[in-house]
């Protein structure tokens, strides 16, 4: 069984995948059918997941995605926090996602919510 830190870390990954090929690979993890909603954005499904991740993030080039705190979770479900900042920079992004976890420990959906100082 997963920790809510490794999930939370390997949900990260996800958004900060160097390039496609890498974002789908860890994609994997996920179950084929997962679902994505936050209050600017969702997708169903692998492909459209990284589709949907691939254009945020070129709108933020050169940012990254950072674990904030310390997630927890119980159950099939993971909350944790994150920030999205330049490299050499402050936080232009914070939220709280909740993932919930399949039957085989697979992301199956997150709802996402914006904290604050999005861009």
């Amino acid at each position: 069984m997963r920790t809510p830190t490794e999930t939370a870390n390997d949900y990260l990954a996800v958004w900060n995948a160097a390039s496609r090929a890498d974002r789908l690979k860890l994609l994997e993890g996920w179950s084929a059918d997962a679902r994505y909603c936050d209050p600017l954005m969702q997708a169903e499904g692998r492909d459209a997941i990284a589709d949907m991740i691939e254009s945020a993030m070129a709108q933020f080039a050169g940012h990254a995605f950072a674990l904030q705190g310390t997630p927890d979770g119980h159950g099939p479900f993971v909350r944790f926090s994150w920030t999205l900042a330049p490299e050499h920079g402050g936080a232009v992004a914070a939220g709280t996602d909740i993932v919930r976890l399949d039957g085989n420990g697979r992301v199956a959906e997150v709802i996402g919510f914006l904290d604050g100082g999005q861009a």
